[in-house]
């Protein structure tokens, strides 16, 4: 019967069994679903049905900052069931979001359920779809609320060039605050987001009046955002690495570096051979360099147009 078990409640059973011997102790992460995939060969979504099936039975959490944790033990008097004359703790959309939020800028988007939800707010889970439609209604919501924490200025500075570049930072800046919200925002199917319009808008309107036609001035505004939303994909598998490893980007090269020379001692790659020196290739010195180069081309196009003053 044991080799006709579910993979995901196999691997589920042995991390049950290490939190019951202590191995693991009321706080200590448990293995992330990247973990789970590389270490016993399963897929994400199967890696993902682990730790949802351990965070359904109370055992592990998702903790903003340290991700899946294991939880603390159950208080041994449970509180008392409320009964069907009494009212749900309140609740309103907002706080539903950023509870929502919370989950997943601690454990990603997997971390998102409705039950998980339901447990971190402490009511039933049917009370949720009082205020979100479901999963899909409840994530666009999130997205536009975090789309929010990057507020834009109410007098824009002067100049397209500042005013595009303001933009994109405040973009990145959201982004790193939240890892997941680059794998939601779609470049070719538009959301119904107002803070997301107000981005657009933005854009826009920075590129009035320098003589980019209509066609033009929506490719730039769009190529700029999905210029910063594509290095942003970037950052949650980053911060996956880390947790992974415990190694940071610089301690994970410096490790591998010998095997690096052993690659191009061979002669396979003369090019970077020769360019073997230390270079700062993190995630923003990388977005600093696009940036600057995406807004010169946009200077050389707005010159061309013959009307910008």
């Amino acid at each position: 019967m044991a080799g006709s078990e579910p993979p995901y409640r196999r691997i589920a059973a042995e991390i049950r069994r290490r939190i019951a011997l202590g191995e693991l102790r009321p706080g200590d992460p448990v293995p992330s679903a990247r973990r789970i995939t590389r270490e016993h060969g399963v897929a994400i979504a199967t890696a993902t049905k682990v730790l949802a099936l351990l965070r359904d039975e109370g055992l592990v959490l998702t903790r903003p900052g340290a991700g899946t944790v294991v939880a603390p033990p159950r208080p041994a008097a449970p509180r008392a069931r409320r009964g069907p004359a009494d009212p749900e703790p309140e609740l309103s959309r907002e706080r539903l979001v950023r509870t929502a939020i919370g989950l997943a800028d601690a454990g990603g988007l997997a971390a998102v359920s409705m039950r998980q939800i339901a447990a971190e707010l402490g009511i039933a889970t049917m009370a949720l779809y009082r205020h979100v439609r479901g999963r899909d209604d409840l994530i666009l919501a999130m997205a536009d609320t975090a789309l929010a924490d990057a507020p834009l200025p109410a007098a824009p500075p002067a100049g397209w060039r500042a005013r595009l570049e303001l933009l994109a930072r405040a973009q990145w800046t959201v982004y790193q605050r939240h890892r997941w919200l680059p794998h939601v925002i779609s470049m070719s199917r538009p959301q119904p987001l107002p803070n997301g319009m107000a981005h657009t808008e933005w854009a826009l309107r920075a590129t009035a009046g320098l003589g980019l036609d209509t066609q033009q001035r929506w490719q730039a505004a769009v190529t700029l955002m999905a210029y910063v939303r594509g290095i942003a994909t970037n950052l949650e598998a980053q911060a996956h690495a880390v947790q992974d490893t415990g190694l940071t980007d610089e301690q994970w090269v410096d490790n591998h570096e010998a095997m690096f020379q052993r690659m191009m001692s061979g002669g396979r790659y003369p090019t970077l051979a020769t360019l073997d020196e230390a270079i700062d290739l993190d995630l923003d010195s990388v977005f600093e360099f696009g940036l600057r180069r995406l807004l010169d081309g946009y200077a050389t196009l707005i010159e061309g147009s013959g009307t910008a003053r």
